[in-house]
Order: structure tokens, then C-alpha cells, then sequence
């Protein structure tokens, strides 16, 4: 037999029943803001500045202060954005930014956003000598600081092993962002029994438009414009979840967050729109399952 996904057996996507209304709308969106520690004594994970000389060297300062200038400019951005708008947000975040940021993770909080797991810095969890210690002391600095259980993961770089989801499943993990196959929840098998997959995105993310793809600014706002087009001429299909993803050295630069401000514009004006966490579309699609439905709905 030809292997093919060993977490979430494929399904076309008319294969299923259409989801019910989520709040009275078929249009979820989820703003999930990636909140990074990268390390200055380490290179960088991605940069927007070449080496002199093609040489790379550590500390890489251009690339460094690139990134933190989102955590110290952009940041402020994005909460007076959602701040004004009432909008609610997730913040995705290394739990060093708690330490390292901790104006950032304290206004995440009073902004009433939902604390994702995202490692304990920006690098991929499959790549360290102990992926389970990273994910575990991620997870324990998170509840120590905010009282309640992590409930979600996202993996840095959305890296996994073969065996991660095991691990955050054994690890009380009910929920994981990292598999971007579908516009829907589904059901992920693991050693521990069912995961939650909640739709992220690759599209929808200023991560691939910008520091990728390389987009001259209004792409991001485009697309927006489009998917949401998609997603009107699909209305049988019923609810689906649109994730927007942003980074704040990204986004939160001047001639950005005008665009962010514009797609808010756009999206809050969308009869069919309306806004969640990942946990609050957890909650909703698990109270749609029971254990037998988990792999109808899958």
C-alpha cells in the first residue's frame, strides 16, 4: 500500500458534511500574531540583509535588529491596532519572549489574547537534542506565567519530527496549527489518542508574502480581498476558517500596518465574517464530535 498522510487520512473536501454557522456567520477569522525570541549569539533563522562580503557572522546585527525592531516598534502597532478595533487575537509566542519582552507578553494578556505555544525560542523543535524537554519547558513557562494550561501549538518554522504530535498530545496539547491542509478542523492521529489540526495558514501570512515571496506592499491586502471572494462563491460548503498571520518586523513597519489597518477595514465590514481564537474554534468544533464522529468529520 502506498503511504501517504499517517496523521489525517485524505478526504476531498465535498466528501464531508458542510459545518454549521459559528456565531451566525461561515466565515471565521483568526488573527494569530507570532510574538519571537531570536537569539543574538546564535544565526539568525531568516534575515532581510546579505552578509558583507558573503561572509555570515554572529552576532548578525542588520538581521537581529530587523526582528527586534517588531518587538519594539511593531508590537505597539499591532496592540493599538486591536486595542481601537476590539478584535480579538492570539498571540503565538517563544516563551523567552515572557522574560525578554515582558512589556509585549503583559499587554497580550490585558488585550485578553490566547497564549499558543511556539517553543521556548525561534527554532524548529525537531532540530534540538531534546525535543520533548524544549516543548515541555516552553509549556511550563506559559502556565507559570499566565495561571491557565496551554491548550494550543505551533511549531517554530511549523517543524516537526515524526513523533511531535505525540508529544504534545502526551503533554496535554489539544490542538495544532502546524498542518495548513484544509480550510476546516480535523482529526489527527496520534499514539495518545486524537489531536485537534485548526487551520493556519502559509497564504494568508505575511511571513511568506513579504520576507519570501518578497511582495511589494497591498499583496497581503489582495489576497484578503480574494480569498474572501473564494469563500462567498463557496457558501455550501458552509463554515470555514480563515487564519490571517502576521509577524510583527513584518507588518508593523510604517508602510504596512496602514495595509493591516485596511484588511480589519475590509474584513469587519464582511456580512459573513466573524473573529475567534484558535481555542474558541476548538471548543466549537469539538462540541460537534462525539468519539465516534472524530474520524466521520475528519
Amino acid at each position: 500500500m502506498i503511504a501517504s498522510n499517517p496523521r489525517i487520512p485524505y478526504r476531498l473536501a465535498d466528501d464531508r458534511d458542510a459545518l454549521p454557522a459559528f456565531n451566525n456567520r461561515r466565515i471565521v477569522v483568526q488573527f494569530v500574531v507570532n510574538m519571537e525570541h531570536w537569539r543574538f549569539d546564535h544565526p539568525m533563522p531568516r534575515g532581510i540583509s546579505t552578509p558583507p562580503q558573503g561572509r555570515a557572522a554572529v552576532p548578525d546585527i542588520p538581521n537581529f535588529a530587523w526582528a527586534e525592531y517588531g518587538m519594539r516598534v511593531g508590537m505597539k502597532r499591532f496592540f493599538d491596532l486591536f486595542r481601537a478595533t476590539g478584535l480579538p487575537a492570539s498571540a503565538s509566542l517563544n516563551a523567552n519572549v515572557i522574560d525578554v519582552y515582558p512589556e509585549c507578553a503583559e499587554q497580550s494578556v490585558a488585550l485578553g489574547w490566547e497564549f499558543i505555544g511556539h517553543g521556548l525560542y525561534q527554532q524548529a523543535v525537531h532540530t534540538e537534542p531534546n525535543e520533548t524537554e524544549i516543548i515541555e519547558r516552553s509549556l511550563e513557562r506559559l502556565k507559570a506565567y499566565t495561571g491557565v494550561k496551554t491548550r494550543g501549538w505551533l511549531g517554530p518554522g511549523l517543524g516537526e519530527s515524526e513523533k511531535t504530535p505525540d508529544i504534545l498530545k502526551s503533554l496535554g496539547i489539544e490542538y495544532l496549527l502546524d498542518w495548513v491542509l484544509d480550510d476546516r478542523p480535523c482529526w489527527m492521529e496520534t499514539k495518545k489518542g486524537p489531536l485537534l489540526s485548526v487551520p493556519y495558514t502559509l497564504e494568508l501570512n505575511d511571513s511568506t508574502v513579504y520576507a519570501v515571496e518578497k511582495h511589494r506592499t497591498g499583496e497581503f491586502l489582495n489576497r484578503v480581498r480574494r480569498t474572501l471572494a473564494a469563500y462567498e462563491r463557496e457558501e455550501e460548503s458552509g463554515t470555514v476558517i480563515m487564519t490571517v498571520a502576521l509577524h510583527p518586523h513584518l507588518m508593523g513597519v510604517p508602510h504596512r500596518i496602514t495595509e493591516l489597518v485596511e484588511m480589519t477595514e475590509v474584513l469587519m465590514a464582511h456580512p459573513q465574517v466573524t473573529f475567534a481564537q484558535p481555542g474558541e474554534v476548538a471548543h466549537w468544533f469539538e462540541g460537534l464530535c462525539d468519539e465516534t464522529a472524530k474520524r466521520k468529520m475528519a
